[in-house]
């Protein structure tokens, strides 16, 4: 069992999800820029919703919706929606990703995903987990190409993912003009390799502005980019 995640303003119950709250998560909902004021933002694969609850507490949205496929995850992330301080804000559908954008006509001034991205071959025996996990489940030139259908002229999407699998993502999103205008590479030392991408793009091309992140100096020393970057959020920052 799970025990619930409790965030300065907020609380997450996560034991009906496979994927638990973790470092990308709150990092990409504490980066993305809302230097735009987003009227309407979404998140694409809300698992408990934390990225949907963390923009929430950051930003004045008036809409902010979620989408999650998986029926556990879906009903987790309705409740900590409905038990936030936000809830008249926020909206999950349980939908799949295609249909989602078919049928809904209106834009997101921000997109923000955490996607499922362990495309190695193996699988665990847990299915639940696995579907969070692989890219199978939401394959990445899918995923940036729903996001430009999604997305307002001037909106901005923001994603996190492995850093071996940058390039590849930034190429993808070319294809349908999505261009990369901030990147952040967090290490988790100092001496450690970059591990992961946050990524904010938009229609326009621009020089991009690239940034690293270290989180911990040693087991536990946060550095002072990753408090400044996290503190309205964790408890103990």
């Amino acid at each position: 069992m799970s025990k619930p995640f409790k965030f300065k303003q907020f609380t997450v119950q996560q034991d009906q999800c496979a994927m638990k709250i973790g470092t990308d998560g709150v990092l990409l909902g504490a980066w993305s820029p809302l230097d735009t004021n987003p009227f309407a933002i979404l998140d694409i694969g809300a698992g408990t919703g934390i990225l949907a609850l963390m923009l929430a507490q950051r930003s004045n949205a008036q809409v902010i919706d979620a989408l999650e496929i998986d029926e556990h995850a879906y009903e987790q992330c309705v409740e900590n929606f409905e038990t936030s301080p936000w809830a008249d804000r926020l909206f999950c559908y349980h939908a799949d990703l295609a249909e989602f954008t078919e049928e809904i006509e209106d834009k997101y001034d921000l997109i923000v995903s955490n996607p499922p991205f362990y495309a190695e071959d193996y699988k665990s025996d847990n299915t639940q987990r696995d579907l969070a996990r692989f890219t199978d489940a939401l394959p990445f030139d899918h995923l940036v190409a729903c996001v430009a259908q999604l997305l307002s002229d001037q909106g901005v999407f923001t994603v996190v993912i492995p850093f071996k699998e940058e390039a590849h993502f930034i190429k993808l999103a070319s294809k349908v003009n999505l261009f990369p205008n901030n990147i952040l590479h967090v290490k988790g030392t100092p001496t450690s390799d970059v591990k992961r991408s946050l990524l904010a793009f938009s229609f326009r091309e621009s020089d991009i502005k690239t940034e690293t992140l270290v989180i911990e100096t040693t087991r536990h020393q946060y550095t002072d980019d990753y408090i400044a970057l996290t503190k309205d959020f964790y408890l103990k920052m």
